[in-house]
């Protein structure tokens, strides 16, 4: 039982124990020379499951050295492989061989993103009209176009 005024002793590593430096700072462990390129895009988590990986193979949407890859194309350090997933399309080289699913801040270390910046949206505001005003009438239909700068 603690008494208020004692003070409570800090949990400490053990004499000699050597502290493990973060996943990000660590040696990535040897891989193989090759794997499959739907096992490297899960393994990397650049795609959230092997079945997804597979199925944008299939369906065109992955291109290794710029050639369409099937899903047991084979990918080796130095490919460039281009993605379309998710609304945009990746571009990353390989650096690293991963057969096995691993954590964010390794995995972020096995490739580089060459991934061009998404190009800035036009930022028109768009009009809102209250729940149950129905169409805008004539008039409120000439006044949004020349609020919107595209009058005749």
């Amino acid at each position: 039982m603690n008494h208020p005024d004692q003070q409570q002793e800090q949990a400490r590593p053990a004499e000699g124990a050597a502290q493990r430096p973060p996943a990000d700072e660590r040696p990535l462990p040897p891989g193989p020379p090759t794997t499959r390129v739907d096992r490297w895009l899960w393994a990397v988590r650049l795609l959230k499951t092997r079945a997804e990986a597979a199925q944008a193979c299939r369906g065109g949407h992955v291109r290794v050295n710029d050639k369409p890859a099937k899903p047991a194309a084979g990918v080796r350090v130095g490919d460039t492989i281009r993605l379309r997933a998710h609304g945009m399309t990746r571009i990353v080289e390989v650096t690293h061989i991963l057969e096995k699913r691993v954590g964010a801040p390794v995995a972020v270390r096995c490739y580089t993103d060459h991934t061009p910046p998404p190009p800035p949206e036009a930022s028109v505001p768009v009009a809102r009209r209250d729940r149950g005003a129905g169409r805008p009438t004539k008039r409120d239909r000439r006044m949004l176009t020349r609020l919107r700068g595209e009058e005749k």
